[in-house]
């Protein structure tokens, strides 16, 4: 009898825990704040970020550099990525977006699953989408749930969790910074 009740408080704990990772924030909550971000003024031109990924412990398993290439021309939003990891190893990934109506935006990129939706509002980004990834080997594919956040100085915070059955397994942090727009390179 004694081990049933020590083991209930561990069983709601577990639960209120899986609950929490099941609920999610509306980019809608962001709508009155600023400044406000619209990601296809903020990566017109070159943009380089920073970045790293932990694993479910905190322990940081990845550092990264990305430059970004991005081209915007009202209404589509073409961002070239080009990883460099601490290891050397390197990697490309390129998105294109089409603004829709009300902050929405439709996306696609050479390595994600399925069309991509993303909403913006006020100072916050956020978008959903399926990642195939290798580990150790073999290929996981993750629910990527990938926020910004513009900061007053123009730098953009990103957060991502990585889930797999509703679970965060990793997460990457980036901090994004902008170099110049097409204007300011003369192009």
């Amino acid at each position: 009898m004694y081990r049933k009740l020590r083991l209930y408080p561990l069983l709601v704990t577990l639960l209120a825990l899986l609950l929490t990772g099941c609920s999610s924030v509306d980019v809608d909550r962001y709508a009155d704040t600023t400044p406000v971000l619209d990601i296809g003024e903020y990566f017109e031109g070159k943009t380089r970020a920073w970045g790293m990924v932990q694993d479910y412990r905190g322990e940081v398993q990845r550092r990264f550099v990305v430059d970004i290439d991005g081209e915007h021309d009202g209404t589509t939003l073409v961002l070239d990525e080009h990883f460099v990891y601490d290891d050397g190893e390197t990697d490309r990934r390129v998105w294109t977006f089409q603004r829709q109506d009300d902050g929405l935006w439709m996306g696609s990129a050479n390595d994600v699953e399925g069309p991509v939706q993303a909403r913006q509002a006020g100072h916050a980004f956020n978008m959903t989408y399926r990642l195939p990834v290798e580990v150790s080997g073999r290929e996981i594919t993750f629910t990527m749930d990938d926020w910004m956040y513009l900061q007053p100085d123009g730098r953009l915070i990103n957060r991502t969790s990585m889930k797999k059955f509703g679970l965060t397994l990793a997460e990457i942090t980036i901090v994004f910074e902008r170099l110049g727009t097409r204007s300011d390179d003369g192009d």
